[in-house]
């Protein structure tokens, strides 16, 4: 079920069997749910609070990126597909929404958030969101927040601020907060609001999304360098096992 790479367990089997393994899970305990991708894993690696947070039992690294994908091949241990971040996140909204569950939305700014309140709101009606933030406070000094996201006693909740930012903020608060689903989804409210968009589908299963990425934002280019980097860490040093 999972494949490590360079000493992280990343799950190898398709979009549908994980989407069944964390409702599974999450009948019993918390789980967090990690959208690997080299800058992530990256990061894991070089900072040894995330390095000792993706490594838990509770965490549940997931590949979402190419380079990952590729990765998994050189090792010799294939994960099955990628498995994108954002469409893990709607899947569960709309299984939250079927099952009365809630929702907490933390991240971004504060007219994305709103907007991604509201577009959310638009596509699941029925769906329970206890409550949302913008993404600009203190990690260490926000007690005020913690109380406000437990009050509604969410099933899951959804941090859009980025790595290693939002992982930290889960880290710190996972014991803290009353939820049984802890991921970090990046840029997903961005899409979600509106503000971009996503490649189109073709580009997507091709696993050229982060080209399209580049061509919409070229500043990302500097940032797709790590690709090649882990890529060869991979071949020449890998720390991962079959």
């Amino acid at each position: 079920m999972f494949s490590k790479i360079r000493g992280f367990k990343v799950f190898n089997k398709d979009f549908d069997s994980f989407i069944s393994y964390i409702l599974e899970r999450t009948k019993k305990e918390k789980v967090h749910i990690v959208s690997g991708n080299p800058e992530v894993l990256t990061f894991g690696e070089k900072d040894g609070e995330l390095n000792n947070e993706f490594k838990k039992d509770t965490t549940v690294i997931i590949p979402d990126g190419i380079g990952i994908v590729i990765a998994s091949k050189v090792i010799g241990n294939a994960v099955n597909e990628k498995i994108a971040g954002i469409e893990v996140l709607e899947k569960l909204l709309s299984i939250y929404e079927e099952e009365n569950k809630g929702v907490f939305l933390l991240g971004a700014k504060e007219e994305i958030i709103v907007d991604t309140y509201k577009s959310i709101q638009i596509k699941y009606p029925k769906l329970n969101i206890t409550g949302y933030n913008n993404g600009y406070f203190d990690i260490d000094n926000c007690d005020d927040l913690i109380e406000k996201i437990n009050k509604g006693n969410p099933e899951a909740i959804f941090v859009a601020m980025g790595c290693p930012r939002q992982e930290k903020f889960i880290r710190k608060y996972f014991d803290k907060i009353n939820c049984k689903v802890f991921m970090g989804v990046g840029g997903a409210f961005d899409v979600i609001s509106g503000k971009s968009n996503r490649a189109p589908r073709w580009m997507i299963n091709c696993g050229l999304e982060w080209l399209y990425r580049v061509i919409k934002e070229p500043f990302r280019i500097k940032r797709l360098t790590v690709i090649p980097k882990y890529l060869l860490k991979v071949i020449f040093n890998n720390k991962g096992e079959k």
